[in-house]
């Protein structure tokens, strides 16, 4: 078990790293509407705070959903691009999609 899990479950290890109020709709914002810039992130209609976004983001590079890459010098800008393991969290959005559709009033 990695140290900063508080459990051998798969489930509560996932949520350890998705389970927060935002990374999983940042990683939606990513994988279905391709956001790939800060400022793309920022116009998500949720409205997450720029420090909180930050983080978020720099935790999704930091355990592999994310890849930093440069697009601009001066100054240093950067894009970032879904990994595999970002990929694979997919049908879970569209699970959590189709429920939401299916069983929530709207």
């Amino acid at each position: 078990m990695h140290a900063s899990h508080r459990s051998p479950c798969p489930i509560a290890r996932t949520l350890d790293l998705v389970g927060d109020k935002w990374t999983l709709l940042i990683l939606r914002d990513a994988l279905v509407f391709k956001a790939k810039s800060f400022a793309e992130f920022e116009q998500s209609p949720e409205k997450i705070p720029t420090s909180l976004l930050a983080e978020r983001l720099k935790r999704l590079v930091e355990n592999g959903f994310l890849t930093k890459v440069p697009y601009q010098e001066k100054p240093v800008r950067y894009h970032y691009v879904t990994t595999e393991k970002a990929k694979a969290v997919l049908p879970v959005i569209r699970a959590m999609q189709k429920f939401g559709e299916t069983q929530l009033d709207t």
